[in-house]
């Protein structure tokens, strides 16, 4: 386990992005969401790893890219603080009806991050479509239901993030990274 990687997690539009940004902003070692950068990827190759596509080969080409990120972040002694981590992955295939296979289950288990996982919760108020999340607010809602069950069960410590403005967000990460 890398007691130093630190993972937030949740729905799509409830301020993860902006989190990472700010905690970037601030001097933090932060590492992108990798749904995002194959979405990107497959839509500017014309490929079909995508959310509304092939969810298998998405969720594959996203186990490639987080693979890619925890061995470099690996050279790191500092905090790091990943954009959501592999377990999501695992999350989002539960979520879509999606068989587990054994490799993606395997690298969750085998590329760990700190026990406490830091989950922004659902919050209408803020959640926004884009070209690239295109989910509902139900689906958004059960996103996070997902991911915070999936980190649950692979024995995580849940810490909810406030639903406040994004300077008090990151104060509370920093307060809980004990930084």
């Amino acid at each position: 386990m890398s007691d130093h990687f630190f993972v937030v997690t949740g729905g799509p539009g409830a301020g993860k992005t902006s989190l990472i940004t700010e905690l970037s902003r601030r001097g933090f070692h932060t590492i992108p969401e990798s749904g995002r950068a194959v979405i990107r990827e497959e839509v500017a190759s014309g490929g079909d790893a995508l959310p509304w596509a092939d969810r298998t080969a998405y969720a594959d080409r996203m186990l490639e890219w987080d693979l890619r990120a925890y061995s470099a972040a690996q050279a790191l002694s500092v905090p790091v603080i990943f954009d959501r981590g592999i377990p999501d992955i695992m999350g989002y295939l539960t979520l879509c009806g999606l068989p587990l296979p054994p490799h993606i289950a395997a690298a969750a288990n085998a590329a760990r991050y700190n026990a406490r996982v830091l989950l922004t919760p659902y919050w209408d108020a803020i959640f926004t479509q884009d070209t690239e999340r295109k989910q509902t607010r139900a689906e958004a809602q059960a996103t996070c239901a997902a991911m915070r069950k999936t980190y649950a069960a692979l024995g995580n410590e849940i810490i909810e993030l406030p639903r406040a403005d994004i300077v008090t967000r990151a104060d509370f990460v920093c307060a809980q990274l004990a930084i």
